[in-house]
């Protein structure tokens, strides 16, 4: 189930936190080879993507929300 991105905030190891509208949270890290988020790096290229949608794996699992 695909959610947008509402916010960010960092996790205990510093690693950036997508917050998504269905009230999970996601690691959006730019960590190539194997994952390529540049955008992630800077205030600017996270604000470009707030809205965009990610596919939310806790939605189909039915995980209680991370808020």
């Amino acid at each position: 189930m695909k959610q947008a991105i509402t916010g960010y905030r960092k996790d205990d190891e510093n690693d950036w936190v997508a917050e998504l509208a269905c009230g999970h949270f996601q690691h959006v890290r730019h960590n190539p080879p194997w994952t390529n988020r540049p955008w992630v790096q800077s205030p600017q290229g996270r604000q470009e993507m707030l809205g965009y949608y990610l596919h939310c794996k806790k939605c189909i699992e039915g995980a209680p929300l991370d808020y």
